[in-house]
């Protein structure tokens, strides 16, 4: 019992001696290292000091520190910044849908402006401003070592003035100028429209509105048709869609799906992830789906695509998407401001990451350029020569006049189909793609 107990005081002691000797170093450099922090903040008072008093010219302390703060977010990533008070303002602006400037999503790339996309119907896309456009300078002025919130603020002026933006485009010899009429940006969240029998339903943000307006919209189209069962599918066209609100994504992503997960978020520990799942009830009543993405469909638009892409429940047609794979929360400041910090990455339901990798659609289709008027006329030409139009050919007498009539009807559609293909040809591709599923079903 003696021996046992003096074991036992024997290991107690050497269990002190372990530990104090692998927790004495670590104590010490969670020291240093906070030490190394002080040490470094003093450092960053004494230069804000001397700018203080030494600098060329006079400077305001606030802007010093908004700058510093600035710069210290905009060094994690492209994403995370900070919003001076009115720059919060403006944000919320957005989120609701309505705002001063030229109309484009950007991010920073190589030191230059890059644009994600251009929003439907503003002065940015009527100027012809493409995603993956590099905005180097404005008004002549370089963009090149300016933070992301100083090339935009350069980009924003008052309501009507012109400015000049300096393009780099892929597949362009030289930089080119474009004029911009700055304008009010009121943003339609949602254009539907119904191409033969089916509804094309186009997302050009995620904001406020962006479900209600989808759902509004699909049920009125849906109506005008007769029901449901004149409908032989959707396209949700994403392209050029920049993203916005997590929660409109996984709104507009649940309203075709009935169960599973729509998308996972992780952060740097396990307990800040997230996931959230469909409920039941799908809009489209199981119809087909043909969702559209391009290089400008991103954050968003990456996750309604994945979604419905991982559960099979719409075939993905385009060209990849942007990549942004990374959520960012707003965070409130005590000056009024905010904080934009990305807090997470979100996944697929299959557990994919699209950071930096994007959406790779299932089928790829690149949108063609233009056709000119000469091409065009000789294809019509082509198209118009048929037997009926050879001297002496025998008339078609098996076929009632009503039949004939509906055959002549079928062919109008399928020539309005062809036109849509030179008016815009991945678009044309996801009806085409419902028709043939819609062919391959039951007959009534």
């Amino acid at each position: 019992m003696k021996k046992f107990l003096m074991a036992a005081a024997g290991g107690t002691v050497l269990g002190i001696i372990a530990t104090t000797q692998i927790a004495a170093p670590l104590l010490a450099q969670e020291a240093a290292k906070t030490e190394n922090v002080y040490e470094q903040l003093d450092l960053f008072g004494d230069i804000f000091e001397r700018i203080r008093a030494q600098y060329v010219e006079e400077v305001d302390s606030g802007e010093l520190i908004e700058a510093a703060i600035d710069g210290m977010l905009t060094s994690l990533d492209p994403h995370s910044s900070y919003l001076s008070p009115k720059d919060a303002v403006k944000m919320r602006e957005q989120t609701r849908g309505e705002f001063g400037g030229l109309g484009i999503e950007v991010t920073q790339e190589d030191g230059f402006v890059k644009v994600v996309s251009p929003i439907d119907g503003t002065p940015a896309d009527e100027a012809g401003i493409e995603a993956g456009d590099f905005i180097t300078h404005v008004d002549g002025e370089s963009l090149l070592g300016l933070v992301l919130d100083e090339a935009v603020d350069l980009m924003r002026g008052p309501v009507g003035s012109d400015i000049v933006i300096t393009v780099v485009r892929e597949g362009e010899g030289e930089p080119f100028d474009v004029t911009i009429t700055r304008d009010t940006i009121e943003l339609t969240v949602v254009r539907s429209r119904t191409e033969g029998d089916s509804v094309v339903l186009r997302l050009s943000t995620f904001n406020d509105q962006t479900y209600p307006k989808m759902a509004e919209q699909l049920a009125e189209k849906v109506e005008t048709a007769g029901g449901i069962d004149n409908i032989n599918g959707f396209v949700i066209d994403l392209r050029n869609n920049p993203g916005g609100l997590l929660t409109q994504a996984i709104k507009v992503s649940d309203a075709f799906l009935n169960e599973g997960e729509i998308v996972s978020t992780r952060g740097r520990e396990a307990s800040d992830g997230d996931r959230f799942n469909a409920t039941v009830g799908d809009l489209a009543e199981g119809k087909p789906i043909v969702v559209l993405i391009n290089g400008g469909s991103a954050s968003a638009s990456e996750i309604v695509a994945g979604a419905l892409q991982d559960h099979r429940r719409a075939i993905v047609i385009g060209t990849k998407s942007f990549g942004k794979g990374s959520v960012q929360t707003v965070m409130p400041l005590r000056s009024e401001g905010a904080m934009r910090l990305t807090t997470a990455r979100y996944y697929t339901p299959s557990g994919r990451s699209i950071q930096s990798l994007g959406v790779s659609p299932d089928i790829i289709v690149a949108q063609p350029p233009r056709s000119t008027e000469s091409e065009e006329e000789e294809t019509n030409v082509r198209r118009s020569r048929s037997e009926a139009d050879l001297r002496g050919s025998l008339n078609n007498d098996s076929l009632s006049e009503d039949e004939i009539k509906q055959i002549e009807a079928d062919r109008e559609k399928a020539e309005k189909a062809a036109d849509l293909r030179i008016e815009d040809y991945q678009l044309a591709y996801a009806i085409d793609i419902l028709k043939g599923l819609s062919a391959l079903g039951p007959r009534d």
